[in-house]
């Protein structure tokens, strides 16, 4: 497992996140999830609240899921790849029902945990896709 950077943490908790899967048959699918936040260390979570495309996608193939997320100000960003679990119940999905109340969304399908594998920087130059934890 690689380790999130305070950085890294607070660029997720401040800027738009956006979830990259793929189908059973190679549909890759891209989509923007509001709720992605950090769970610790070495783990994303979003609720999954559509039952779209990325959802079917983590069913099929969930070991293959990456994160992108970039701060066009400044600019830097990450790109991290892991793989999936889901949670329908249990204390990850019960706080994530309560956050989606509490700022008046659906309640969640379920909560979809990213175990980060590997992260790459997204900083424009050299380094930029190049494996970084």
């Amino acid at each position: 497992m690689a380790v999130l950077t305070q950085e890294m943490k607070d660029m997720i908790a401040s800027q738009q996140c956006f979830i990259g899967t793929v189908s059973s048959d190679c549909q890759v699918n891209v989509a923007p999830k509001m709720s992605t936040r950090v769970f610790d260390d070495s783990t994303l979570i979003f609720n999954e609240g559509t039952g779209g495309a990325t959802w079917r996608n983590i069913q099929a193939n969930p070991d293959r899921v990456v994160v992108a997320v970039v701060n066009r100000e400044i600019p830097d960003g990450y790109r991290f790849i892991g793989h999936a679990t889901i949670e329908q119940d249990g204390p990850a999905y019960e706080a994530a029902v309560e956050m989606a109340k509490k700022v008046g969304r659906p309640v969640p399908i379920a909560v979809i945990k990213i175990h980060v594998d590997e992260i790459h920087s997204l900083k424009p130059g050299p380094g930029a896709g190049k494996p970084i934890a």
